[in-house]
């Protein structure tokens, strides 16, 4: 909700754990509810800048005003929601297919013709390189210096500086291929160059009913 022009498809899964007509009557259900959500936020948004606005002092509470008339016009596209069986590979190329089809959509995503600067591509084709390379852990995790020395060291990205560097990041974070949370200060010189092994870490510590996982020892 705080990303400009938001675009969200919305993902079901465990269809194979429904019943018949019980996938449509859920799908019916969370649209539903989301569409309730986005009347909400925009209500309490409005409610929030009406009392800045009626305050004492109003002068004192310019950057949050603005802070909430930037949100208030952030616009945010629900999909309709994909149902999907995720243990029947079909229903996963239909999810594949249906992403590609929502991405390729110039209304939905107006930078889908822009085209990128060569470096961009050669950044990325050496990325997948080095991550690739004995040199790296399985982890993935590189500093973000050290790779900008390990690219400088290609004839063709000699020239290559930190701040652009940080732009491709950007772009390659968003598109999947990397994982650089600049946002969060221990994380911002960090590179995780293998995205897959976040997940498997993420499906050790987070899991699926966890605590009736933990209650039924004994």
């Amino acid at each position: 909700m705080r990303v400009p022009n938001s675009v969200v498809l919305p993902v079901g899964t465990h269809v194979d754990c429904c019943r018949e007509g019980e996938v449509e009557e859920k799908r019916s259900d969370i649209m539903s509810k989301i569409a309730a959500m986005l009347v909400e936020r925009k209500n309490n948004l409005a409610h929030f800048i009406n009392n800045l606005e009626d305050s004492e002092e109003p002068e004192f509470y310019v950057d949050q005003w603005e802070r909430l008339k930037e949100m208030e016009n952030h616009m945010l596209t629900i999909l309709d929601l994909v149902a999907v069986n995720c243990t029947n590979h079909r229903d996963i190329k239909r999810l594949e297919a249906t992403i590609l089809e929502h991405v390729r959509n110039e209304e939905l995503f107006p930078e889908v013709v822009r085209v990128l600067p060569p470096v961009y591509r050669q950044v990325e084709a050496a990325i997948v390189d080095i991550a690739q390379g004995e040199e790296v852990a399985e982890h993935g995790m590189m500093d973000l210096q050290y790779l900008l020395s390990k690219l400088s060291l290609r004839e063709h990205l000699a020239s290559l500086d930190r701040e652009l560097l940080q732009d491709i990041l950007r772009y390659l974070h968003r598109i999947g291929l990397i994982v650089w949370y600049e946002e969060i200060k221990h994380l911002e010189s960090t590179v995780f160059l293998q995205p897959t092994f976040l997940i498997t870490m993420f499906r050790l510590l987070v899991r699926y009913r966890l605590v009736q996982q933990l209650e039924s020892i004994s």
